[in-house]
């Protein structure tokens, strides 16, 4: 599933006990976790997620808005 352009795609997510994402699933298979994650979108490694400062002032990983609903994080399979 990597793209010619050598971005990833995240094709699972790990949540902890309080259903935030804490680690992605790559499909290279590599897991990564939330901070890695960050700096990948942000030198734009993974395809299809954008970053995002929230009302915590903190800065977000999440899908880039598209209409659908099955490429969102929270679709995505666990693992």
């Amino acid at each position: 599933m990597e793209q010619n352009n050598g971005q990833e795609q995240v094709v699972a997510v790990r949540k902890n006990g309080d259903g935030s994402i804490v680690e992605f699933k790559l499909s290279s298979g590599n897991v990564v976790d939330y901070l890695t994650a960050q700096s990948m979108v942000r030198n734009n490694e993974i395809q299809n997620l954008q970053l995002f400062r929230g009302r915590d002032k903190e800065e977000h990983i999440r899908s880039v808005p598209d209409g659908r609903t099955d490429n969102n994080l929270d679709s995505l399979p666990t693992f």
